[in-house]
């Protein structure tokens, strides 16, 4: 073996010696040891901030970190709108801790909401920590951005107030005003036929919210107070020099003040059993009428425990003349089968206007029912005179025909009879305004029948014929009105759908109102009231028309009855 070969296997045995031991001085090196076991251990919870005006900062919550065998400093940071600190003064969005100081005792952090300009609504965000060699940690954060800008809001866009008297007011409603980031007062005021008030008790057309309360929900209380008739519409504003103001749209309706008397009340009428088919009492009405424009009736039935009558009823409500002692049909109807009129809120209406001049003052009156059985219908009636100019200050009404007691006291149809239905009506010099007022109703089931089926005089369609002065001047077309459509539509098992001549069982027989085209005032013309031609067999029994007709005449100045004459 050479000196060369010596060397050079020395030299190679030199360089696997060196490889051995820088691999054993790898393998017990304690950095690196420390590296991999290095943790970061987090304490504590952020509990979420609430609300914050944006560019505003919340109150700061805190938790605490340790690091343990960190090799590398330690990194927090949170994401935008959240701040941190190590010292509760000075806050940031980053933080370094030294790993030293990281390893060696529990570092408190700080944490602020703080939303940015355009951080509204609800925002999440994250606190992190990291450090080389060690498992980040997070922290989940949460918070509230408000709006910093000056605002005002409403709950209500628009108030719609129910029917009012005028001159009286209605009930209040009330909206909510609310404020935020005010720093001047609230102005509310609202426009004429409104009113508003704080405290629901002292109302005025102007309030002010004071900056002490301006950023705080406010209860407003506004009520409508017409002062004319018909619909009304107005505006709520609420004015604040650093906004926009904000409007609430109101709307009512002006209705003429009301007076209300009660007439009949649960008044029974029936046949037998101690009842009567009619009843007559004395009332007090209403004593001015210089401004009532209407005057409307309602009836209501009742039913005792028994049940109502069974049948359709022909019946009426008549006022008496006390000049004359006559008892003038102010209104007729026919009551439903076996019920009463309950699911009509006041009952059946009628408007009475035309007999103003006798339903004023001390009134009697006189109710009827042609009910043959000994269950009552219990009736009630009242009256409305509603305030208004009237069309004319002064009424008069005469009767020309008065055929009204009952079903079977009217005309007879389709057979000779010697009932008056020509008279001659003499009209007062001052008279304005005349018209003629009708009120008929068919009864009985006489043959032959009209091709369609129907008998006389409840069912088959008639034209009659008011005629002046030996002129066909108004016809009266006795057709359906449509019974089916009957609001009181609960008459089972009474036949109350099918439709009558001109009248349907559980409603007003309507009146037929005839005006002449100028007053006739001072003249005196012919009247005959002419039924359609039809002639009776005499098999199907008899047939009637209960019909009542007044003359009525207004005027400007007082005025005295027409005087009807045979």
């Amino acid at each position: 073996m050479t000196i060369y070969q010596v060397k050079r296997g020395l030299g190679i045995l030199s360089i696997l010696l060196s490889i051995l031991f820088i691999v054993n001085c790898s393998g017990d090196d304690s950095s690196d040891s420390a590296a991999q076991s290095s943790v970061i251990v987090v304490t504590g919870a952020i509990n979420p901030f609430g609300e914050v005006n944006v560019l505003g900062s919340s109150s700061s919550q805190n938790l605490q970190v340790t690091g343990d065998n960190l090799v590398s400093n330690l990194s927090i940071s949170v994401t935008n709108s959240f701040l941190i600190s190590l010292d509760n003064v000075n806050f940031l969005s980053e933080l370094t801790i030294g790993a030293s100081d990281a390893n060696a005792i529990n570092q408190t952090i700080y944490v602020k909401f703080s939303p940015l300009v355009n951080a509204i609504g609800i925002i999440n965000g994250t606190l992190m920590f990291e450090s080389d060699s060690a498992v980040a940690k997070t922290v989940s954060l949460n918070g509230v951005g408000l709006s910093a800008a000056p605002a005002i809001s409403v709950n209500n866009a628009s108030l719609n107030f129910e029917n009012t008297s005028v001159m009286n007011v209605s009930d209040a409603s009330t909206f909510l005003v609310d404020g935020a980031n005010l720093n001047t007062v609230i102005d509310l005021s609202v426009t004429e036929r409104f009113e508003i008030s704080f405290d629901g008790t002292n109302y005025g057309d102007n309030l002010q919210i004071p900056v002490e309360t301006a950023n705080v929900e406010t209860v407003v209380y506004v009520r409508f107070a017409p002062l004319t008739i018909g619909d009304a519409t107005g505006i709520l504003s609420v004015i604040n020099a650093e906004v926009e103001n904000v409007e609430i749209s109101l709307s009512g309706n002006g209705v003429p003040v009301t007076y209300n008397y009660v007439a009949f009340n649960q008044k029974a009428l029936a046949f037998g059993n101690g009842f009567n088919q009619s009843a007559s009492q004395v009332f007090n009405l209403h004593s001015d009428l210089s401004n009532i424009s209407q005057i409307k009736m309602y009836l209501q039935i009742d039913c005792p425990g028994t049940g109502c009558d069974d049948w359709d009823r022909f019946a009426n409500v008549k006022v008496k003349d006390q000049s004359t002692g006559d008892w003038y049909e102010i209104g007729r109807y026919i009551t439903p089968y076996w019920v009463g009129t309950g699911l009509l809120e006041r009952g059946l209406e009628f408007d009475v206007t035309d007999f103003k001049s006798l339903l004023v003052g001390t009134t009697e009156l006189r109710i009827y029912i042609e009910n043959w059985t000994a269950k009552a219908d219990l009736i009630t009636v009242d009256f409305d005179y509603i305030e208004g100019t009237p069309d004319y200050p002064y009424y008069a009404v005469s009767e020309i025909l008065g055929y009204h007691a009952n079903s079977i006291d009217g005309v007879p149809y389709g057979v000779g009879h010697s009932f008056d239905l020509d008279k001659q009506i003499s009209v007062p010099s001052n008279a304005e305004s005349t018209h003629l007022r009708t009120v008929i109703s068919g009864w009985g089931h006489a043959t032959p029948n009209d091709q369609d089926g129907r008998p006389c005089a409840e069912w088959c369609f008639r034209t009659h014929n008011v005629v002046i002065n030996g002129v066909a001047a108004f016809q009266h077309n006795l057709e359906p009105l449509g019974c089916a459509s009957n609001p009181i539509n609960n008459q089972n098992p009474g036949n109350w759908q099918p439709d009558r001549a001109g009248w349907c069982p559980g409603m007003v027989v309507p009146p037929r109102v005839d005006s002449f085209g100028t007053p006739l005032a001072g003249t005196t013309f012919d009247f005959e009231y002419d039924y359609e031609n039809w002639v009776s067999d005499g098999v199907g029994g008899n047939a009637f028309y209960a019909t009542s007709t007044y003359v009525v005449v207004k005027s400007n100045t007082p005025i005295a009855k027409p005087v009807v004459a045979d």
